[in-house]
């Protein structure tokens, strides 16, 4: 549900141009783009989930934490703020997003050190063990090999070293009222990031990755939002500012691809909103995983 590092790079916090509009393929990685509406999606996203999300992460004073696929830092504030001493180094392969990222946090006080780079998770500009912790989400959906990638990071993980992800799975929605045109927008969206080279279904497999990845100790735990009338706050900020706005942002997209019509789009959109309103509920699981490098 997140940003991601998925392309070449490595320079400190220059170069690329923001892309406004980024249209799926194979190769396009981040299917949801980079314009200011995903920005604050992703903003809305981050604090609505905070407690959900990062019950449990916190590093130690002095700590090396190297937060892979920062985005416009809606996480990294969290991380900051419940980390207070570490030194965290958040990297995302978007000159852009990394502005973002360093004007929200300017903005926030916090007792962490955060430092910004323009990298590529999957070609790190890291020596071997430099890192104590590392913190990925909602990234390695993005991703055509999510394996390699948390391969890749654990060479620059100390061993007895943590890595925490976090990722969603677009097969746990579930609401009331049912619609088969509300399921079949959702599906489209899944659909399309996985012509764009990613996985939004990726949740489910977050332990047998890590595992594959030559991790230890994994261990992976749901967390689960649920939303209804009585809980305004998580109808208004994740239902219908997140994930009802995730899917809605991919309209054009689905629309060029063949895959539906405006007015089969418009309906679909039209009953996830229901559900956001009275007599409305939203269920959605995201997968957190924690595991250490093994030491030896």
């Amino acid at each position: 549900m997140g940003t991601a590092a998925t392309a070449t790079g490595g320079t400190d916090e220059t170069g690329t141009p923001e892309n406004k509009h980024r249209t799926p393929s194979p190769n396009s990685g981040y299917v949801h783009g980079y314009s200011d509406h995903e920005a604050r999606r992703l903003t809305d996203q981050a604090e609505t989930l905070a407690a959900l999300l990062h019950a449990g992460t916190a590093y130690p004073a002095g700590s090396r934490v190297l937060e892979a696929g920062c985005g416009v830092g809606a996480q990294t504030v969290h991380l900051a703020a419940s980390s207070p001493g570490a030194h965290i180094t958040a990297i995302d392969i978007s000159a852009a997003s990394l502005a973002r990222a360093r004007a929200r946090l300017a903005a926030r006080p916090h007792a962490a050190t955060v430092h910004w780079q323009q990298a590529d998770l999957t070609d790190l500009p890291y020596p071997d063990a430099s890192f104590d912790h590392l913190f990925v989400c909602f990234v390695l959906e993005h991703l055509p090999d999510p394996a390699q990638a948390l391969a890749g990071l654990r060479r620059v993980l100390r061993p007895g070293g943590s890595i925490t992800v976090i990722e969603g799975d677009h097969g746990s929605a579930f609401f009331h009222p049912d619609s088969a045109h509300a399921r079949a927008a959702i599906g489209h969206q899944v659909r399309l990031q996985a012509a764009a080279g990613g996985n939004a279904l990726l949740g489910r497999e977050v332990q047998p990755l890590l595992t594959a990845a030559g991790y230890a100790d994994v261990t992976v735990r749901p967390r689960t939002v649920y939303a209804d009338a009585t809980r305004p706050g998580l109808t208004d900020g994740f239902t219908h500012d997140t994930f009802i706005a995730m899917i809605a942002s991919v309209r054009d997209d689905a629309l060029a691809a063949g895959l539906t019509t405006e007015t089969d789009w418009d309906r679909g959109i039209g009953d996830l909103r229901r559900t956001a309103q009275e007599g409305g509920t939203f269920h959605y699981t995201f997968f957190k995983g924690t595991a250490v490098k093994p030491v030896g």
